[in-house]
């Protein structure tokens, strides 16, 4: 008995000295600031906070992003991968758990050495066996949170292309909103060049005007009408690019909404603090895992420098005779010690390379923390700068508008010559088309913010919990 207590406090100090191999490794450095080098000011509250069909109010989008994140491919894809890490992950969770094995054998032999006679060998077996791998130095409780980080870093990479993929498809929208929205112009546009040709042919004919205007006129009515065919030709691309995020073939038609000239978008957005980055943004959180996965990785390359304990428990029946195949019962207890006498330095250097790995590991997580933040700022920038764009090109929109009108009167009052007035023309519809652009921007500046952010995509605490060290 006292032997025994003596084995199990050796193992239990083995036990815990195991986390010896992961204790000189250096923590990573993410000291971030504490609020963003922008002009916005930082809020405890945030615009990620909200969920994606929250913040994308317009309906049609809504519809689409749920299409997309039913139906895309590359998210069916990643959460299979979820599913193979998660089942993977249970493997690990069970090792740690004595094996049974069941064995039902008949076999009859017979035998004749030198020619003398031929003996009948048979045997029936019927044995049970359970196994256990003591773990002794940590391997087994290393290898399962290593598959546990290697688990939660698939989840993590999938909601991170959940994220991308919401992005991506507003985007898309909204460049495909600002498409339809530049070819009503281009229409509208036409029909006011129509009207001015047929004036100019009408004045041309009568005498009150040279053929130079009237050239000019289908000069500007032809150009005008150039820009519908590659703008259609764009917007059934854009289209057909936002079908296949949709996990769907091209359609001639899709649900939208209108993109508004007169719409104008908050100056100001909150957005919290940067340290909000390190637990909303899934592709941080991946790298976080991928990082934990590392250090698991150099305790269980450490815990397998040295032997393994394995303890196995056999009982059956045994007999050569079916008879008294019930009345021979046996047992076996075996405990065996593995492990390498001279590897010539092998695991030694396995460990040393798993420390590398496990560097490499912090040094991207670093990375990502400094590149969510960098995003951020560009974000926060991005969207100031096209606010105050959009705002200066409304004002050009109007002022254009404002041009026109006097154009055309101090024309007919023959003040002003025709080439001034198509002048103005042009000036209104780049004008117009300018602001169409800055609206986009906008809305795609807004985007990119939420996205830099890591909106939409909370914390899921029942995943992690599920996932605890032994």
């Amino acid at each position: 008995m006292k032997t025994a207590h003596t084995i199990l406090s050796a193992a239990a100090l083995l036990i815990l000295s195991s986390c010896s191999g992961v204790k000189g490794l250096q923590k990573p450095e993410i000291s971030m600031p504490a609020a963003y080098a922008s002009e916005l000011p930082d809020d405890s509250l945030t615009i990620a906070d909200m969920t994606w069909w929250e913040f994308y109010a317009d309906e049609p989008l809504r519809k689409i992003i749920s299409r997309t994140l039913e139906n895309n491919r590359d998210l069916l894809k990643a959460a299979a991968r979820v599913e193979q890490m998660r089942q993977l992950y249970g493997i690990e969770k069970v090792n740690l758990t004595p094996e049974m094995t069941g064995t039902l054998s008949a076999d009859h032999e017979t035998t004749d050495y030198g020619g003398k006679s031929t003996k009948k060998d048979p045997e029936y077996d019927l044995k049970v066996s359970v196994g256990w791998e003591v773990n002794l130095w940590g391997a087994l409780s290393w290898a399962r949170r290593q598959s546990g980080a290697r688990y939660l870093a698939s989840v993590e990479d999938m909601r991170a292309m959940r994220m991308i993929l919401v992005a991506e498809v507003a985007e898309a929208y909204f460049r495909l909103i600002a498409l339809d929205n530049e070819l009503d112009i281009v229409k509208q546009t036409l029909v006011t060049r129509k009207e001015s040709l047929e004036q100019a042919r009408l004045r041309f004919e009568g005498g009150l005007t040279s053929e130079t205007v009237y050239q000019q006129a289908k000069v500007e009515y032809a150009s005008t009408a150039s820009l519908v065919p590659n703008l259609e030709r764009q917007i059934s691309v854009a289209r057909n690019a936002i079908t296949l995020l949709m996990g769907e073939y091209p359609a001639e038609e899709l649900e939208r909404s209108t993109l508004y000239l007169n719409e104008t978008l908050p100056a100001k957005l909150p957005i919290g603090i940067p340290s909000t980055l390190l637990k909303r943004r899934p592709d941080v959180r991946a790298a976080e895992q991928s990082l934990a996965e590392a250090m698991a990785g150099v305790g269980l390359s450490y815990a397998d420098r040295f032997p393994r304990l394995r303890i196995t428990l056999s009982g059956g029946l045994e007999n050569d005779e079916l008879s008294t195949f019930f009345k021979s019962p046996f047992t076996y207890a075996l405990g065996s010690v593995t492990g390498s006498i001279l590897d010539f330095g092998r695991k030694k250097k396995k460990y040393q390379a798993s420390i590398a790995a496990y560097e490499q590991a912090r040094y991207t997580y670093e990375q990502s923390v400094l590149q969510a933040f960098n995003e951020v700022n560009n974000a926060i920038v991005s969207y100031r700068r096209v606010y105050e764009a959009a705002a200066l090109k409304a004002d050009l929109r109007n002022a254009a508008s404002k041009y026109v009108q006097l154009a055309h009167v101090q024309y007919k009052g023959g003040t002003l010559n025709y080439i001034d007035v198509l002048d103005a023309q042009r000036r209104y519809f780049d004008a117009q088309i300018g602001l169409s652009n800055a609206l986009r921007d906008e809305y795609l500046a807004v985007v990119a913010l939420y996205k830099a952010l890591g909106g939409g995509w909370k914390i899921h605490h029942d995943t992690e919990n599920n996932t605890g060290g032994s």
